[in-house]
Order: C-alpha cells, then structure tokens, then sequence
C-alpha cells in the first residue's frame, strides 16, 4: 500500500484554504495535522478552531497528530474536530491501552507515534489494537529536518511484528521523506508517507503527491 499524507504544517496559512484545495484536487489521501503544544515538543502549532476550520473544506481524512502531554485530556474534542485518525505518542502515555480505547470508542482510528529513541518492541503487547502505527524519522516539533537513516531498520521491524502478529496496522513515517527517501521506506514496509515542506516547497506540488504515490 502507498498513501501520501501532506502535512498541513508546511502550508502557508495566509492561504489555507487555497492549500487544502490543491490537496483535496490531488491523489493525497489524508492531510497530516500536527498538534504540538510547547511542552511534550519545544514547538506550538494550533488547535482544535484550526482543525475545524480544515475538515470544514476538506476532502480527504484528517490525520491528526497529538504531539502534547495528557493526550488522554483531549481525544473527544479533537475526534469531534474532525479527527479521522488520532495519533498519540507512546512517550506521552501512561496508561496507553486505555487510551488507544478510548480513541476507538470515538468511532476514529487509533495510531500510536514512536520518537526516533524508541523501540518498536515496545509496542508488541498493543499491536493487534492499533490501526496504525506512526514512525517518527526526524526529532519531533518542526518542520524541515533531516531524515534519519536507522528509520529504515525500524520500519522493517515493526513490519515483521506485524505480519507476525497478524496486525491489520498500518506503517506511517513522518519526517525528512522525499523521493529517494520514499523509495527506501516503501521497501521496507512503509504503507503511508507524511511530507509537508517537500510537498509544499515544489514548484508542483500535486506532481510531487501523485510521483510519491508511484514510487
């Protein structure tokens, strides 16, 4: 499976709408939402008007990224937002199984995020719960950075669980993708990619969408 995620950070938001419009004439098939609070991440970002305000115009599932502390605290109010998919991180949760439950009781798949330190060995007791499971590729909190190569290895790690468990969950990677890096994740098992300044810096961004879908 090959699905491409534009993240909605890397947007220029004097013109949202007008981005979420090329994205919704695209071949993309969900807009990644990062929420970052300042605290679990050294970065802020936006909230639940500015999700609102995005599925109001979408077309395509909102990706919703919880990069904050307590996610638990919040889960109703982004899935009523408009959340298609709600992503909290392993690191923020204490109690994670009761919160992948309480994302399902919403009706919105359940996917939990893995910092670039963290094993995905860790999720081996939880797996057969999770819709998706999202690999963090660079440092979480901003835009821009660096791929880092040892993500490779991970997706194929977390793949063989998968299969192993016979999860139905799938692979996103977020952070440094481009065509080359794209190439290699889907390889090693990757089933969705998250781009934000490579989708939005292109001269086509649409292009770049559907040429990352073709990989």
């Amino acid at each position: 499976m090959k699905l491409v995620a534009p993240s909605i950070l890397s947007a220029n938001f004097n013109q949202l709408g007008d981005d979420i419009e090329m994205i919704n004439r695209s071949e993309a098939d969900y807009i990644h939402c990062d929420v970052m609070d300042g605290v679990f991440v050294p970065n802020i970002s936006f909230g639940f008007p500015v999700i609102q305000a995005i599925n109001r115009i979408s077309e395509k599932p909102l990706d919703v990224h919880l990069m904050i502390v307590n996610p638990e605290k919040y889960i109703q109010e982004f899935c009523k937002a408009g959340a298609a998919i709600l992503t909290v991180h392993y690191e923020a949760c204490i109690h994670l199984h009761r919160t992948i439950q309480q994302i399902k009781d919403m009706g919105v798949m359940a996917s939990v995020c893995l910092n670039p330190h963290t094993s995905v060995a860790l999720l081996d007791d939880i797996i057969d719960e999770l819709d998706m499971v999202l690999l963090m590729s660079v440092n979480p909190g901003f835009g821009g950075q660096k791929f880092i190569e040892n993500t490779c290895r991970k997706t194929e790690m977390l793949k063989e669980m998968i299969l192993r468990r016979n999860s139905k969950a799938l692979i996103e990677v977020d952070g440094g993708v481009n065509f080359e890096v794209g190439r290699k994740l889907y390889q090693a098992g990757a089933d969705v990619l998250v781009a934000g300044s490579f989708v939005f810096g292109a001269e086509n961004p649409t292009e770049t969408i559907a040429a990352l879908k073709r990989l």
